[in-house]
């Protein structure tokens, strides 16, 4: 399987951003968010002169992305996991084939740190992570405003 790794070291054009949201967007299901928040978590994953900068890798299946993660750095090392996995989606026609596994374990590869990631309690993908050794050590709560 052949990954393509996204940093912010590279010169990613609008149209491969766009590529990468349109597919999160696409396959997240009922567990994404809007078009703009994946877009906007790109652009943090690619920058390092503002933010703290990530990474983002792909796979391809005949010219279409067939897997995406979006991993961003949080800047909070010692007290806070360093990364943060904030979009994994696998093309529905590849799930339970071991793409997922195949990313998760890249994103371990190019993470430097610890990774968290939030996982709603009926999405499927939360057995994957636990197989892999997440745990659950937090109940997450938020103030919208």
């Amino acid at each position: 399987m052949e990954f393509t790794v996204l940093t912010p070291k590279d010169n990613v054009s609008e149209k491969e951003k766009k590529e990468v949201a349109d597919f999160l967007y696409e396959h997240l299901d009922q567990f994404g968010d809007e078009h703009q928040a994946i877009m906007k978590c790109i652009d943090f994953a690619l920058d390092d002169q503002k933010k703290f900068g990530g990474f983002v890798v792909y796979t391809r299946e005949d010219q279409q992305i067939s897997g995406a993660v979006i991993v961003n750095k949080t800047g909070m090392q010692g007290y806070i996991p360093e990364n943060i996995l904030v979009y994994i989606a696998v093309d529905k026609q590849f799930r339970g084939k071991g793409l997922g596994k195949s990313l998760m374990k890249k994103t371990f590869e190019l993470a430097e740190g610890s990774i968290k990631l939030h996982v709603e309690p009926e999405n499927p993908a939360r057995y994957l992570y636990e197989k892999l050794g997440f745990t659950s050590k937090y109940l997450e709560m938020r103030l919208n405003r």
